[in-house]
């Protein structure tokens, strides 16, 4: 079992930087693009951002917008310099309309299949991405759409947007029964955002406040952060005694860091700990 879990848990590859990534929102090419990235810089150095810009189909999940953000992930998921990854939305009102159903229309039932399978498979790239993620939910946030901001770690309602009820079996089968919609505050409510704000007149509250929740995420261990994602999420799957063995694997590919070391001598000197990623 263990040798299993360990096989399971090993390390990831080594973490290169990706420089053409970073940054590239700014670049005129990226412009046009449905799926814009962008490296903040600065004091927010670490916070990496995937900008959602497909306005005429309200950000809707289409070939293109897939493509797109799959490469994305790709090669962001490489990149040590990512500490925490925003999902925000270029379009105002909205955050991910879904299944783009005008397009959707045109594929034969074999084509359909293939990209149900595709978009299953981006869901599980953002679920399985190593650092952090965060959905800044400044609008709708429907089907398909909904499905990606749950797919990442935390979720940040702006405004009285609605949003599919889904939490638990029972309200799971509600959804799909009745189609009901719950506001950003009853969802917060029910555990299914982490936070609700009040909108603004730009239209990007939860932007913002997402924005906040990185800015204090970015100055913990990296390493640490990372391991910690994983070993929730693969210890929440099975019963205490295997998530424990998950727990103790990860901690063990802590302890030869720097960053331990560093934690450890920062407390000692009551000084604030300076984090490499190594």
């Amino acid at each position: 079992m263990l040798r299993t879990l360990a096989s399971a848990l090993r390390p990831p590859r080594r973490w290169r930087p990706l420089e053409k990534t970073r940054g590239c929102a700014s670049s005129p090419a990226d412009a046009g693009r449905e799926i814009q990235v962008r490296a903040l810089a600065g004091l927010d150095q670490g916070i990496t951002e995937i900008l959602m810009n497909r306005p005429s189909a309200r950000n809707a999940l289409g070939n293109v917008f897939v493509s797109q953000l799959l490469e994305a992930l790709a090669q962001l998921r490489e990149d040590r310099h990512v500490r925490v990854l925003i999902f925000r939305s270029g379009v105002k009102g909205v955050f991910c309309a879904g299944a783009d159903l005008k397009e959707r229309e045109q594929m034969s039932e074999a084509e359909v299949g293939v990209f149900v399978q595709r978009l299953r498979g981006l869901m599980n790239e953002i679920a399985a991405f190593p650092a952090p993620t965060i959905a800044a939910m400044d609008g709708f946030a429907l089907g398909g759409g909904l499905e990606l901001a749950l797919a990442c770690d935390l979720r940040v309602a702006g405004g009285t947007q609605r949003l599919p009820r889904c939490l638990g079996v029972a309200l799971a089968k509600e959804l799909i029964f009745t189609g009901r919609r719950l506001s950003g505050m009853q969802a917060q409510a029910l555990g299914l955002v982490n936070h609700a704000v009040a909108q603004n007149e730009e239209g990007n509250a939860a932007y913002h406040r997402a924005l906040a929740l990185a800015q204090e995420i970015l100055p913990q261990a990296p390493i640490a952060v990372r391991l910690g994602k994983l070993a929730i999420d693969r210890g929440i799957e099975v019963d205490i005694a295997s998530g424990m063995a998950i727990e103790g694997i990860c901690y063990a590919q802590n302890i030869p860091t720097r960053d331990r070391l560093e934690g450890m001598a920062a407390f000692r000197e009551k000084r604030t700990p300076k984090f490499v990623g190594e």
